[in-house]
């Protein structure tokens, strides 16, 4: 291992990039190089000079108040409905959305307990009066034991089944835009920066730990460009 130089790793890096590989890979190896070489064979700085790929920027997708309302009523049944108000009303991860259980809906307080989010960190998030009402009738019908949502014989649902959900909901209310449960997640934030409320809620409810995280919605959300003129106009 010795003998390898930066030319050597410059060339593996650069078979990485040919193969499409993401930026966070890439880096990932980087970092797994320089380990090796600074810590396990106490050689420090010996891959300084390699340049690390730019960290992707990209905004989140997000679609209007009136697709997200046009998906639900393309749900199949009130299971359907109910993960998806859940999603949007609440800005939900998808795995948050699985490993809900039944006394995580607090309807005194209106509110849903997430226990073990990312990081592991537990908060509380918006709960919608619609969804609470429709979270009633799926209660009469669907009977979960344990667990909010539950696949057919039982356990926890699958995180495939709630994909599909959104994607045949999607489909049936023929929106163009390929729609995904964190797309509603990104929709809910920006909606309600749309609506006023500030960023350091939204980065409360939605369980971010950095507020520069949150602060990506303010270049989707409407408002931030309804005070400028448009040239042509």
């Amino acid at each position: 291992m010795n003998t390898i130089d930066e030319s050597d790793i410059r060339a593996f890096l650069q078979t990485l990039i040919q193969r499409k590989l993401s930026n966070s890979y890439i880096n990932q190896v980087i970092n797994a190089i320089k380990f090796y070489y600074e810590v396990v064979l106490g050689m420090p700085h010996r891959f300084y000079d390699i340049e690390r790929p730019r960290k992707e920027y990209k905004l989140p997708k997000v679609i209007s108040k009136e697709e997200v309302i046009a998906i639900i009523k393309n749900t199949n049944n009130i299971k359907h409905k109910c993960v998806v108000e859940l999603l949007y009303g609440s800005g939900l991860r998808k795995s948050e959305l699985l490993n809900l259980k039944i006394n995580d809906i607090d309807s005194k307080r209106m509110l849903v307990r997430v226990e073990n989010a990312k990081g592991n960190k537990d908060r509380h998030t918006l709960l919608s009066k619609i969804a609470l009402d429709d979270l009633r009738l799926y209660f009469k019908e669907y009977r979960p034991k344990v667990y909010l949502f539950e696949g057919q014989k039982g356990g926890k649902y699958s995180g495939e089944s709630v994909l599909r959900i959104v994607k045949m909901a999607s489909k049936k209310a023929r929106i163009r835009k390929s729609v995904s449960p964190h797309i509603l997640r990104h929709s809910f934030a920006t909606h309600l920066l749309e609506t006023g409320v500030d960023l350091r809620q939204i980065q409360v409810l939605l369980g971010h730990s950095s507020s520069k995280t949150t602060e990506i919605y303010t270049h989707v959300a409407t408002n931030t460009f309804k005070t400028i003129k448009n040239p042509l106009d």
